[in-house]
């Protein structure tokens, strides 16, 4: 299977779909925010691993504590990974900080101030 496939790209869609129903309906970590959210899967194509890019809306300290609160449950989020998407090997998770949402919410900020600062 490449990189790119069709196949790959199902695999990674109902591995974040299934990922984001697991962080935010059943783990119940008090160290994960509530407004965390799985940007993008990336499944390796022999399904071994899984590079999970992951938005957290706060300050650093609040995304600090649930990068670590779901690297804490990595192996609860896994066998429920492996009871919900059929695959023949469930991949090990790695939870990365993606800070892309943030970042479009400041510059649209900054973009909001340029436009009114010249309609003025």
């Amino acid at each position: 299977m490449r990189k790119n496939s069709i196949k790959n790209s199902r695999v990674n869609g109902e591995v974040q779909k299934e990922l984001s129903n697991i962080i935010r309906n059943e783990v119940k970590n008090p160290n994960i925010s509530p407004l965390t959210s799985v940007v993008a899967v990336d499944v390796t194509p022999d399904l071994k691993e899984c590079k999970a890019y992951i938005s957290v809306y706060g300050d650093e300290a609040a995304q600090a504590a649930t990068i670590a609160g779901l690297k804490s449950a990595e192996g609860f989020i896994r066998s429920r990974l492996a009871k919900t998407v059929n695959l023949r090997n469930t991949p090990e998770i790695h939870f990365i900080l993606d800070q892309s949402i943030e970042y479009g919410v400041r510059m649209s900020k900054i973009i909001d101030e340029v436009n009114k600062e010249n309609h003025e």
